[in-house]
């Protein structure tokens, strides 16, 4: 006996077509959220990385701009 395909889905078929659907819907909305965050990331990273190294060169512009410090003459340890 071959068995024939009948040409009306039946109800299992349209729900798990249904979850199917819903399924890749959901994955490509958490692809794209997660690629929003990524990009969000990276913003944030190179906003920081920004501020990081300006103050770092602040930094070194205001040792630069200071006189060197004065060598202190190293004290005698006393004898036991």
């Amino acid at each position: 006996m071959i068995a024939r395909k009948s040409a009306e889905p039946s109800p299992e078929g349209i729900g798990r077509s249904n979850r199917k659907r819903l399924a890749a819907e959901d994955g490509a909305r958490a692809l794209a959220d997660a690629e929003r965050q990524a990009i969000d990331v990276r913003k944030n990273m190179a906003r920081l990385r920004e501020l990081r190294e300006a103050k770092e060169f602040a930094d070194i512009a205001v040792r630069a701009s200071l006189p060197a410090p004065a060598p202190t003459k190293r004290k005698n340890k006393p004898a036991r």
